[in-house]
């Protein structure tokens, strides 16, 4: 399982949200490069990006936060928030994100999803965001009635082939993985599934593990010294992810 240290940028910065609310903002880091060189020190091997900005806006906005932190480290990066056309992505990989991870768009448009599949093959990632199941949609500001698991199996056969899980309500409170809903989504879909929010421990680090999780973002713990990445990544084990 991959371990990937979460780096959420907003207004250029190295932030953590609680349950996505941007007016419960704390911010760690004046530049997200600092925090990406911390933890590619302690031994991350991918780092998990997002412009907040972009995902609330529709477009990347973040840019050169991103371009910063690309030039600081040389492990593989993720990068989600406001990847809504297929130029965004082009703009992504040219700068020199290894996997990009679509969002809103997954659900407004799965064509175009399908469209970046056939062209990038597994360096595109679907976020599946999810309250009490149901996925949100515009950086969590919008709420939809739709089933993430159903939108899952739908992308699965059109050969996505990496999801991110987050259960928003858990996401930023240190309060534990949805364990069930994350066992009912690798149990239902034939593909990899990341599992992110609510990690706090190394004890959560090893329960989404043995549920079947290829990955699992760690956000507020690492910033807030509850989890030592170097310990979590000893833990788990190293392992290789492809690009």
């Amino acid at each position: 399982m991959i371990l990937y240290p979460a780096i959420d940028i907003r207004g250029g910065r190295c932030v953590r949200l609680i349950e996505g609310d941007f007016d419960r903002e704390t911010t760690y880091d004046s530049d997200p490069a600092s925090a990406a060189r911390r933890w590619v020190e302690a031994g991350a091997e991918w780092l998990h990006v997002v412009d907040l900005d972009g995902a609330v806006e529709g477009r990347p906005v973040n840019g050169k936060a991103v371009a910063r932190i690309r030039a600081a480290v040389d492990v593989p990066i993720q990068l989600g928030g406001g990847l809504r056309l297929l130029s965004d992505l082009e703009d992504a990989f040219d700068a020199g994100v290894d996997r990009a991870i679509l969002g809103t768009v997954a659900l407004r448009d799965p064509e175009l999803v399908i469209s970046a599949v056939a062209r990038w093959g597994d360096r595109i990632a679907v976020a599946l965001d999810a309250r009490d199941g149901r996925l949100a949609t515009d950086g969590w500001l919008g709420q939809t009635e739709t089933r993430a698991v159903e939108v899952a199996q739908r992308l699965a056969r059109s050969r996505v082939r990496h999801f991110v899980y987050t259960d928003i309500r858990r996401d930023g409170t240190l309060s534990g993985p949805n364990l069930q809903g994350l066992s009912e989504l690798i149990a239902k879909v034939d593909a990899d599934v990341i599992a992110s929010g609510g990690i706090a421990s190394l004890a959560d680090i090893k329960a989404v593990a043995t549920v079947g999780a290829t990955g699992a973002i760690i956000g507020r713990a690492l910033y807030d010294g509850r989890i030592d990445l170097a310990e979590a990544v000893a833990l788990i084990g190293r392992s290789q992810a492809p690009c």
